[in-house]
């Protein structure tokens, strides 16, 4: 699997929350739907290459600086984006300082624990997806698989949808949680190889099979709706990001 499970969850994820009868869809120009496609590509493609990538230097019994290198960078970009955002960038910029000098002193130890890095960024993406589908399950608020099925079906849900996408929203959370959980175990107590074949290269096709179990569970449970396009889905989830975004 990619070292982004957030990026396959954004590709597929879209489509669970899309039940019921759509809105009116726009119209697309060819241009868009082409660079779509070659943009999906694209991103498939380089999912593929770094699954396989983490999996080689994860495996490896030598130290890799390269492997080293391209664990560190996505969290690397994450944090620099997260100290960016503070409101004192003098701050940020002390922080990153910080942070860059650890890691130059650390470098040694570090290209020898590409497995370590690897399930460390594996570990916080995992928890981080549950956390962000749990919190919106407190209180009496709607859930985000139900707001954004809501954005699908332009405001009006079923009393059954509503609560199907609520189990869903939760059903998607306790999968995350058990992702890092089987992988913290796989960790500590398998080896290596086994740990790396089921988090770099198994966690994409499991977040594929949970979305295909979801949608023909779906069909059994909500017989009598009309499932909406992976477009509206698409929409809707892009929306819900933007308005989350600060």
């Amino acid at each position: 699997m990619s070292s982004h499970p957030s990026d396959s969850v954004e590709v597929l994820l879209p489509d669970v929350v899309a039940s019921g009868t759509g809105p009116v869809r726009p119209a697309k120009g060819d241009s868009s739907m082409v660079w779509n496609w070659v943009r999906g590509i694209g991103v498939a493609l380089l999912t593929v290459v770094w699954a396989v990538t983490a999996h080689y230097t994860s495996t490896g019994n030598e130290s890799s600086g390269w492997g080293a290198a391209l664990a560190l960078t996505p969290m690397s970009v994450a944090l620099a984006l997260g100290l960016w955002r503070l409101p004192s960038r003098w701050l940020g910029a002390l922080a990153g300082a910080a942070v860059l000098a650890g890691l130059v002193v650390s470098w040694p130890f570090l290209r020898g624990q590409v497995a370590l890095l690897y399930y460390v960024e594996h570990l916080g993406v995992y928890l981080l997806l549950s956390v962000f589908f749990g919190r919106t399950l407190r209180g009496p608020d709607e859930s985000l698989v139900t707001q954004m099925a809501r954005r699908v079906h332009g405001g009006v849900l079923s009393p059954a949808q509503a609560a199907y996408t609520r189990q869903v929203t939760l059903a998607w959370c306790i999968f995350f949680a058990g992702m890092a959980l089987i992988s913290t175990l796989l960790f500590l107590f398998a080896p290596v190889a086994a740990w790396s074949l089921f988090a770099n290269l198994l966690g994409g096709p499991l977040i594929a099979l949970m979305f295909v179990g979801e949608y023909l569970w779906r069909r059994h449970a909500l017989p009598e709706e009309t499932p909406a396009t992976m477009a509206d889905a698409v929409r809707a989830w892009k929306a819900q990001r933007s308005d989350k975004a600060p």
